[in-house]
């Protein structure tokens, strides 16, 4: 990474600090509070299923390993100061080194997981080792958020504190492992999901894509209450506003996949989030939606696949699984958040994620 975006970086995050301190004390105060007053307007089975979902503790797993020749798991921390300071995981796919970089995926978990019992859920190990795939999985702290959140809402300086701190720990991988950081994914569970999409609104260049797996969308609340507004799935963001924010950036491609039984994060999230970045689009930009198609294979759930070109390249792709609750499609059977008998999110991911990667070069 060039010297002066690193100072860059470092002064942001300084001048971010304080302000970004005390909106994260705030929120970690009132973080169970989303499960109670955003979240209660859902009636019956649906406020039970989505408070269970916020309140228990998902399932514990050891600390993710490879087998022979099958990789390496690396454990690190990176931050700046205690708010700042973030646990992560690092898998590397065999053949990685100084010759041959990796291309790097970003994965964020949801709530009330963390970096181990998300790559158990999702099989990160075996993806990364059968694509040749570094994948990051940076931890949320249960200091900034009790319930691991990652802070894809809220006031300006914990949002913009939040991506700063992630983008931070990309650049520390890219200057001490063999992984390509111009050749960088984001994908997320949950609120994981939102904020991946969070980092591509803020660090549009970064990015080849991104993409977002029953997450809310982004850019769309600076408080509890809007947040709950969110997930329940009666409030978009303003696309003045985030037009703004990106400026005269492109955005990278995206995808979306999200249950239609999802109780937790209300599927209508999932197409608003198509539209954001759609309606981001230059006036001269050529876009063209494409028809729904129904999606069939074997005995795993069908899902339904919306794609979006701009100017005749790949640009949005919204996937809609069905029968998916507020679980990681193929996720391991037995996991939290987990559903083994979706389509293999991550497979799915890295099929819109690899052309991409070559248009990018």
């Amino acid at each position: 990474m060039p010297r002066s975006r690193k100072n860059d970086l470092t002064a942001a995050l300084f001048r971010l600090g304080r302000s970004a301190t005390q909106a994260m004390s705030k929120s970690a105060g009132h973080a169970s509070r989303i499960a109670s007053d955003a979240l209660a307007a859902h009636a019956g089975s649906a406020a039970k299923v989505a408070q269970n979902a916020l309140a228990a503790v998902a399932s514990p797993a050891p600390a993710p390993t490879a087998r022979p020749g099958g990789g390496k798991w690396l454990e690190g921390r990176w931050g700046l100061g205690p708010f700042a300071m973030r646990r992560y995981r690092l898998y590397l796919p065999p053949g990685a080194g100084a010759r041959r970089k990796a291309p790097l995926l970003l994965l964020l978990h949801g709530c009330q997981q963390d970096s181990a019992s998300f790559a158990a859920c999702a099989r990160v190990g075996a993806f990364g080792r059968e694509k040749g795939v570094a994948v990051l999985m940076p931890e949320q702290s249960q200091e900034a958020n009790p319930q691991r959140c990652w802070s894809w809402f809220g006031v300006e300086q914990l949002v913009a504190m939040e991506a700063a701190i992630l983008m931070s720990i990309v650049d520390h991988v890219g200057n001490t492992a063999p992984v390509r950081t111009d050749a960088l994914f984001a994908l997320g569970m949950s609120a994981g999901g939102a904020m991946s999409t969070t980092l591509a609104l803020r660090y549009p260049e970064r990015f080849a894509a991104v993409g977002c797996h029953s997450g809310a969308v982004a850019d769309s609340a600076s408080s509890l209450r809007q947040a709950g507004q969110v997930l329940r799935g009666r409030r978009e963001p303003d696309p003045a506003d985030v037009r703004r924010r990106v400026g005269a950036h492109r955005l990278p491609p995206l995808l979306v996949i999200h249950g239609d039984l999802d109780l937790v994060v209300a599927p209508a999230n999932a197409p608003a989030a198509a539209h954001l970045w759609v309606g981001l689009c230059d006036a001269a930009d050529r876009v063209r939606e494409g028809r729904p198609t129904e999606v069939r294979r074997g005995a795993r759930r069908s899902f339904v696949r919306t794609d979006w070109t701009r100017n005749g390249a790949p640009f949005v792709r919204l996937i809609n699984v069905r029968g998916l609750g507020h679980a990681w499609s193929g996720g391991a059977a037995g996991r939290a958040f987990a559903d083994a008998s979706g389509p293999d999110a991550l497979r799915l991911a890295w099929a819109w994620f690899a052309p991409a990667l070559e248009r990018h070069r």
